[in-house]
Protein backbone atom coordinates (compact mmCIF):
# COMPACT_ATOMS: atom_id res chain seq x y z
CA UNK A 1 0.00 0.00 0.00
CA UNK A 2 1.42 3.51 -0.83
CA UNK A 3 2.31 6.12 2.01
CA UNK A 4 -0.11 8.80 0.80
CA UNK A 5 -3.07 5.66 1.37
CA UNK A 6 -1.85 4.25 4.74
CA UNK A 7 -1.38 8.75 6.31
CA UNK A 8 -5.03 9.33 4.53
CA UNK A 9 -6.06 6.32 6.61
CA UNK A 10 -4.73 7.42 9.83
CA UNK A 11 -5.62 11.08 9.33
CA UNK A 12 -9.53 9.55 8.70
CA UNK A 13 -9.49 7.66 12.19
CA UNK A 14 -8.02 10.50 13.96
CA UNK A 15 -10.54 13.16 12.45
CA UNK A 16 -13.04 11.16 13.48
CA UNK A 17 -11.79 11.07 16.93
CA UNK A 18 -11.61 14.61 17.15
CA UNK A 19 -14.80 15.19 15.77
CA UNK A 20 -15.90 12.37 18.49
CA UNK A 21 -14.83 14.59 21.21
CA UNK A 22 -14.60 17.73 19.81
CA UNK A 23 -10.99 18.08 19.69
CA UNK A 24 -10.52 18.34 15.94
CA UNK A 25 -8.96 21.61 15.47
CA UNK A 26 -6.82 20.79 18.52
CA UNK A 27 -5.52 17.82 16.91
CA UNK A 28 -4.43 19.24 13.68
CA UNK A 29 -2.66 21.66 15.81
CA UNK A 30 -0.79 19.29 18.14
CA UNK A 31 -0.65 16.65 15.28
CA UNK A 32 1.70 19.43 13.18
CA UNK A 33 3.53 20.32 16.21
CA UNK A 34 4.59 16.97 17.09
CA UNK A 35 5.62 16.38 13.28
CA UNK A 36 7.54 19.72 12.98
CA UNK A 37 9.36 18.77 16.56
CA UNK A 38 10.38 15.31 15.16
CA UNK A 39 11.79 17.33 11.66
CA UNK A 40 13.55 19.71 13.68
CA UNK A 41 15.17 17.89 16.20
CA UNK A 42 17.88 15.76 15.35
CA UNK A 43 17.80 13.96 18.53
CA UNK A 44 14.04 13.10 18.72
CA UNK A 45 14.14 12.00 15.66
CA UNK A 46 17.04 9.78 16.03
CA UNK A 47 14.98 8.27 18.73
CA UNK A 48 11.87 7.92 16.84
CA UNK A 49 13.33 6.34 13.89
CA UNK A 50 16.16 3.99 14.91
CA UNK A 51 15.25 0.75 14.87
CA UNK A 52 17.07 -0.27 17.91
CA UNK A 53 14.75 1.68 20.14
CA UNK A 54 12.17 -0.96 21.01
CA UNK A 55 8.82 0.41 20.51
CA UNK A 56 7.85 0.32 23.67
CA UNK A 57 10.24 2.90 24.52
CA UNK A 58 9.52 4.72 22.09
CA UNK A 59 5.66 5.25 23.19
CA UNK A 60 6.37 5.77 26.70
CA UNK A 61 9.13 8.93 25.24
CA UNK A 62 6.23 10.17 23.53
CA UNK A 63 3.70 9.91 26.44
CA UNK A 64 6.12 11.24 28.75
CA UNK A 65 6.68 14.63 25.97
CA UNK A 66 2.85 14.75 25.73
CA UNK A 67 1.29 14.89 29.22
CA UNK A 68 -0.66 17.83 28.65
CA UNK A 69 -2.83 16.31 25.40
CA UNK A 70 -5.72 14.14 25.02
CA UNK A 71 -5.49 10.80 25.85
CA UNK A 72 -6.98 9.85 22.75
CA UNK A 73 -4.42 11.58 20.91
CA UNK A 74 -1.26 10.13 23.14
CA UNK A 75 -3.18 6.51 22.06
CA UNK A 76 -3.38 7.52 18.56
CA UNK A 77 0.34 8.58 18.18
CA UNK A 78 1.23 5.44 20.22
CA UNK A 79 -0.50 3.10 17.96
CA UNK A 80 1.64 4.25 14.97
CA UNK A 81 4.77 4.01 16.48
CA UNK A 82 3.44 0.16 17.43
CA UNK A 83 3.13 -0.30 13.86
CA UNK A 84 5.74 1.33 12.72
CA UNK A 85 4.56 4.40 11.23
CA UNK A 86 6.19 7.13 12.40
CA UNK A 87 8.11 7.70 9.45
CA UNK A 88 5.19 9.20 8.32
CA UNK A 89 3.83 11.96 10.57
CA UNK A 90 4.20 14.52 8.33
CA UNK A 91 2.42 12.56 5.60
CA UNK A 92 -0.89 12.58 8.00
CA UNK A 93 -0.45 15.91 9.44
CA UNK A 94 -0.98 16.83 6.00
CA UNK A 95 -3.60 14.71 5.30
CA UNK A 96 -5.73 15.75 8.24
CA UNK A 97 -4.83 19.85 7.42
CA UNK A 98 -6.96 18.31 4.40
CA UNK A 99 -9.88 17.29 5.86
CA UNK A 100 -10.15 19.79 8.83
CA UNK A 101 -10.09 22.22 5.54
CA UNK A 102 -12.65 20.48 3.95
CA UNK A 103 -14.63 20.33 6.88
CA UNK A 104 -14.47 24.28 7.22
CA UNK A 105 -14.93 25.31 3.86
CA UNK A 106 -10.89 26.58 3.45
CA UNK A 107 -8.61 26.94 0.70
CA UNK A 108 -4.88 26.70 1.18
CA UNK A 109 -3.29 29.09 -1.53
CA UNK A 110 0.34 29.90 -2.84
CA UNK A 111 0.61 33.53 -3.04
CA UNK A 112 4.21 34.59 -4.76
CA UNK A 113 5.24 38.01 -4.53
CA UNK A 114 8.03 39.97 -5.77
CA UNK A 115 8.54 41.50 -2.43
CA UNK A 116 7.93 40.56 1.17
CA UNK A 117 4.17 42.13 2.11
CA UNK A 118 3.17 43.89 5.08
CA UNK A 119 0.26 42.63 7.31
CA UNK A 120 -2.03 44.79 5.75
CA UNK A 121 -1.17 43.55 2.12
CA UNK A 122 -1.19 39.91 3.43
CA UNK A 123 -5.00 40.87 4.66
CA UNK A 124 -5.54 42.25 1.46
CA UNK A 125 -4.78 39.70 -0.84
CA UNK A 126 -6.36 37.09 1.29
CA UNK A 127 -9.59 38.82 1.61
CA UNK A 128 -9.69 39.10 -2.41
CA UNK A 129 -8.87 35.88 -2.74
CA UNK A 130 -11.70 34.86 -0.33
CA UNK A 131 -14.18 36.69 -2.05
CA UNK A 132 -13.23 35.73 -5.11
CA UNK A 133 -13.40 31.75 -4.72
CA UNK A 134 -16.07 31.83 -2.09
CA UNK A 135 -13.89 29.99 0.59
CA UNK A 136 -12.01 31.16 3.51
CA UNK A 137 -8.61 31.23 1.73
CA UNK A 138 -5.49 30.87 3.79
CA UNK A 139 -2.04 31.72 1.92
CA UNK A 140 1.15 30.62 2.41
CA UNK A 141 3.25 33.93 1.06
CA UNK A 142 6.52 33.20 -0.77
CA UNK A 143 8.79 36.30 -2.49
CA UNK A 144 10.78 35.79 -5.52
CA UNK A 145 12.39 39.38 -7.09
CA UNK A 146 12.73 37.40 -10.05
CA UNK A 147 9.03 37.25 -10.83
CA UNK A 148 9.51 40.82 -11.60
CA UNK A 149 9.65 40.78 -15.99
CA UNK A 150 11.18 43.38 -18.44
Amino acid sequence: MRSETIARNYAETLFELGERDGNTERYADLLDAVAAAIEQTPRVQAVLMSPKVPKSEKARILAGALQETPREFVLFLQAMIKRGRQQLLREVATEYLGLLDQKLDRLRAGVTLARTPDERLKRAIQDALSRQLGKQVIPAFTVDPEILGG
